[in-house]
């Protein structure tokens, strides 16, 4: 039976802060660059998020306190059928519908109801300030995932407008340093070429 040797863990050590003499300043400027652009992508697309989704969900709010639900009449039979969709319909149908508000006066618009509402048919509406019927605000749960999915489309578009931030800052110093060779090759490589009689 062969015994099989032993495997030894080697620790892994993040060449670019260890001390060697082929590291340079640079290398340790980027190797901060490069951490500091994760950590900043990350905190500041959490933060986004998180703020992103409280502003949508405060707009729900109040959008919520703009409008106020009335109860209304539909004043003439509603289509029996919807109008051919592009598939984003709710299958409701458009009718003129009658409602009186607060202090007492008539009001008439159109609203969606559903196909075949008889006149005479109550129905319930959203209506703004200036009584016009609006779209039904988002409430509950509804709302809830409204502003969680505006948070996480937030966040890793913040997130990367920080790494791509973090990036072009690596990209100059690498610029600079591929200048730096450059200008240091100029000096010694015409003494390399001396030195190694003409054959480097």
């Amino acid at each position: 039976m062969t015994r099989t040797p032993p495997t030894t863990v080697a620790r892994v050590r993040l060449w670019r802060w260890r001390r060697n003499p082929l590291r340079r300043h640079s290398d340790v400027v980027e190797a901060w660059i490069v951490l500091a652009g994760w950590v900043l992508a990350l905190a500041v697309g959490i933060l986004a998020g998180l703020v992103a989704a409280r502003t949508s969900a405060s707009g729900f709010t109040a959008r919520q306190a703009r409008v106020h639900p009335v109860s209304a009449v539909v004043t003439s039979d509603a289509a029996r059928t919807p109008a051919a969709s592009d598939g984003y319909g709710d299958d409701r149908v458009w009718a003129v519908v009658r409602w009186t508000d607060r202090d007492g006066s008539v009001h008439t618009d159109r609203a969606k109801v559903v196909p075949g509402a008889t006149a005479g048919s109550r129905v319930t509406v959203w209506t703004n300030r200036a009584d016009r019927i609006v779209p039904a605000p988002l409430v509950g749960s509804a709302a809830d995932l409204q502003a969680a999915l505006t948070g996480a489309l937030v966040a890793p578009a913040a997130g990367a407008l920080v790494w791509g931030a973090g990036w072009l800052v690596r990209d100059r110093l690498i610029r600079r340093r591929m200048a730096e060779w450059d200008a240091e090759w100029k000096q010694i490589g015409p003494r390399w070429g001396n030195l190694s009689g003409g054959r480097g």
